[in-house]
């Protein structure tokens, strides 16, 4: 299990538009230096759903090079095609990705039957954990309690990225938490509500700008310094608010231009910020010292 802090990492793009491959290692080399927990690539963050499979498995295959077991690599591997995603997840645990976060059926959706046997196929095709990944605000469909009820008890479904910004539907499936099976916040701005329940750690955009600092919110809090942790939640939450005022990763890449890490633009459909919603993130960045 990881516990702490897991960047959903961006993926940074020359001004062509192809991917940047010597700023990705800069990234990840500051990531390992200021105590991020677990790196994740192809995520939402990542920009995957404009990449190429080509692209996809050059990342992949890159951060796994440059990390060399240094920290867990975390790879998106889902798709609203099953066979789709158990192919992918086939060809990321041979170049040796440590976890896969597989997303639930997006568009097509699926009733409870269907989900379940969406994450089981997978699950059985491979033989290293898989976090099962709950968004419904993006992908139109949530996966219900009673099928993480049912897929926490497979051997090789580790946990849940909780994206839902839900806090009942987040209290209900941590009654299914135990020694082999996790939650991670995907919502910055209920780290330590999440933590509170039983949560693991946050698999984080905010992360992307501060990394030292997320990574010590989480680890405050499980070592026990809940205040310590909940300070550093109130202290950045109007920079985590910033960073979702226009659609993610969209304010998050601009931060990062910001503070001088020259990441690049967005593929499209993604396309530049305003000036008003820019001027909000400058405040927020340099109200926290960035």
């Amino acid at each position: 299990m990881i516990k702490g802090s897991i960047v959903a990492l961006i993926t940074p793009f020359h001004e062509d538009g192809s991917v940047n491959f010597e700023k990705l290692e800069e990234l990840l080399e500051w990531h390992v230096a200021n105590h991020t927990d677990g790196i994740l690539v192809l995520g939402t963050t990542g920009e995957s759903s404009t990449m190429t499979h080509e692209e996809d498995d050059a990342v992949v295959e890159f951060t796994l090079k440059v990390i060399n077991k240094r920290l867990p690599v975390i790879v998106g591997a889902g798709s609203n095609c099953t066979q789709t995603a158990v192919e992918k997840s086939i060809k990321y645990e041979k170049m040796g990705a440590d976890y896969l976060l597989i997303i639930s059926p997006y568009y097509n959706k699926a009733n409870n039957q269907g989900m379940i046997a969406h994450f089981t196929a997978v699950a059985d095709a491979v033989n290293i954990p898989i976090i099962m990944y709950n968004i419904p605000g993006r992908t139109g469909v949530a996966i219900s309690e009673d099928a993480v009820k049912v897929l926490s008890k497979h051997p090789n479904i580790c946990g849940i990225k909780e994206a839902s910004g839900n806090i009942s539907y987040a209290t209900n499936i941590a009654r299914y938490l135990n020694d082999d099976f996790a939650m991670y916040s995907g919502n910055d701005d209920m780290i330590t509500s999440m933590l509170s329940l039983g949560a693991s750690g946050v698999i984080s955009v905010l992360a992307n700008v501060l990394p030292k600092e997320t990574h010590d919110m989480v680890m405050d809090y499980l070592n026990g310094d809940v205040k310590k942790s909940l300070e550093a939640q109130l202290k950045y939450l109007d920079l985590i608010h910033a960073l979702f005022i226009e659609v993610n990763p969209i304010p998050v890449k601009e931060a990062l231009n910001i503070m001088g890490k020259g990441v690049g633009g967005y593929r499209l459909p993604l396309c530049e910020m305003s000036d008003a919603h820019k001027e909000v993130l400058a405040q927020a960045l340099h109200e926290v010292g960035l």
